[in-house]
């Protein structure tokens, strides 16, 4: 017989082991063990079957600049959300994906990594919440604002207008896009409500992470004549 993984411990390196501690203790994790030596301080967490270890040293491991994603699954997300609130830490609403027909949420812990959770058990439909999701929407509107307005480059005005055509006198700072290649530029209102209505509509955010630079690292370096190569050499 083939030997496998009989057990997993996830490892977060975190700033604060107690406060780390304190944060995931919403979720139902029971320290079982802590100890440190020095620089370093480390706490072992539990919920039923699942383990979960905070680190933090000294000085601070460099970590990667996008926080980690945690995703956890809990079988009451109103009842987690609520004692997340009154720790002090607020929740978003993500809205009701497949995954998660109970609803989604999500929430920062004290190290900045982001925490969603789902309810795997569904919720009948007239118990929804309709406006579940629009936080988490309008969250993305803002950082894709304030993404443009480090780098610059929105025209004066929003370019959408009001229903009745009337020009918006709004800054523009958020650019939306669509499969067929339409762009427009628009208020952090507007944008919200173009998102919500204009089928197939979508931020377009310029990252490190986007289609350009993707195609430049495919399409590499151009071929040098072996002259030149070997003059460098």
């Amino acid at each position: 017989m083939q030997s496998g993984v009989r057990a997993q411990v996830p490892v977060l390196y975190v700033a604060d082991a107690d406060a780390a501690r304190r944060f995931y203790e919403n979720f139902g994790y029971t320290e079982i063990r802590a100890g440190g030596d020095g620089g370093s301080h480390w706490s072992y967490l539990r919920c039923g079957e699942l383990t979960l270890l905070l680190a933090a040293v000294t000085p601070r491991l460099v970590t990667v600049e996008l926080p980690l994603l945690v995703y956890l699954y809990v079988d009451d997300l109103t009842a987690t959300a609520e004692r997340l609130a009154a720790a002090g830490h607020p929740v978003q609403k993500a809205g009701y994906p497949e995954h998660a027909p109970g609803g989604e949420c999500r929430v920062t812990d004290p190290d900045g990594n982001v925490v969603a959770f789902g309810q795997r058990q569904a919720v009948l439909q007239q118990e929804r919440d309709p406006h579940a999701g629009d936080e988490v929407r309008f969250s993305l509107i803002r950082e894709a604002a304030e993404a443009v307005g480090r780098r610059g480059g929105a025209p004066a005005r929003c370019q959408i207008g009001g229903r009745r055509g009337e020009p918006c006198p709004e800054p523009a700072e958020v650019k939306l896009a669509d499969s067929w290649g339409d762009t427009v530029w628009g208020c952090m209102a507007h944008a919200d409500e173009t998102l919500l209505t204009a089928r197939g509509a979508f931020l377009a955010t310029e990252d490190g992470m986007g289609l350009g630079p993707f195609l430049r690292a495919r399409q590499g370096q151009p071929e040098r004549h072996p002259a030149e190569a070997a003059a460098d050499a």
